[in-house]
């Protein structure tokens, strides 16, 4: 595996990011800002019952929160609590040089190198644990 910082699956997951936009009606929306690098995220979601039923995501920011967004995207719906707090515990594996559990977070693996681009990968994964508090 490269150790580039910005692969090229990367790079695509960042561009063709699913689930991009918002969601309207929605049950629950967050917004998280990271005040140092300037990142922000939107996300709604429309629950049914326990689980997530739909997302969408707006997303300002750098490539890696762009990339973790889509990862979002890709992997929440279906999920209730449990399952959204083992795939954020996936991605501080990943984080912390280990192997993730969910493949799609192996292209964040050359993040775990630059510490202070770890919030801009987490910032996604923030705001979805933010959004499951009431449920």
């Amino acid at each position: 595996m490269s150790d580039s910082l910005y692969q090229d699956a990367l790079l695509k997951l960042a561009r063709e990011a699913p689930r991009q936009g918002r969601l309207e009606p929605n049950d629950v929306s967050v917004r998280l800002d990271n005040p140092l690098c300037g990142d922000r995220v939107r996300l709604d979601l429309r629950m049914s019952g326990p689980k997530i039923a739909e997302l969408a995501h707006e997303v300002r920011g750098c490539v890696l929160c762009q990339a973790a967004a889509g990862i979002v995207g890709l992997h929440a719906v279906g999920l209730d609590r449990a399952g959204v707090a083992a795939l954020a515990a996936d991605v501080d594996r990943v984080l912390s040089g280990q192997d993730p559990v969910c493949d799609a977070l192996r292209s964040f693996a050359p993040v775990a190198s630059h510490r202070s681009r770890h919030d801009c990968v987490l910032l996604p994964f923030q705001a979805l644990k933010e959004s499951m508090k009431g449920g």
